[in-house]
């Protein structure tokens, strides 16, 4: 199997999910369990995306100039700065932790 066939065997199975999930009753999703779990696991997937990204590289954890970049990130996001000014301000202290120490 080349690669090209298997990212369209999977591009075409993840569309047909989206397509089955226009045949769900709408009682089920306006049950507020169901609500709840699609909230939870929303939150839990993008934070592994965000531990696997982040944390590491070539199959390994890395401490690189992401880690104080994802730090500077969480603490404009408690001070609540708009999302722009969060990731031009981490891009920018990964970049000059990169300028300045290699890696």
């Amino acid at each position: 199997m080349t690669l090209w066939l298997g990212i369209l065997i999977a591009s075409a199975a993840v569309y047909s999910w989206k397509l089955l999930g226009f045949l769900v009753p709408s009682s089920v999703l306006n049950n507020p369990k169901i609500s709840r779990i699609a909230n939870l696991l929303t939150v839990a997937l993008l934070a592994a995306l965000l531990g696997v990204q982040g944390l590491t590289g070539s199959g390994e954890i890395q401490f690189d100039a992401r880690i104080p970049a994802l730090g500077l990130a969480a603490v404009l996001l408690y001070l609540r700065a708009p999302f722009v000014v969060m990731v031009a301000a981490s891009a920018a202290l990964a970049a000059l932790i990169r300028l300045f120490f290699g890696g």
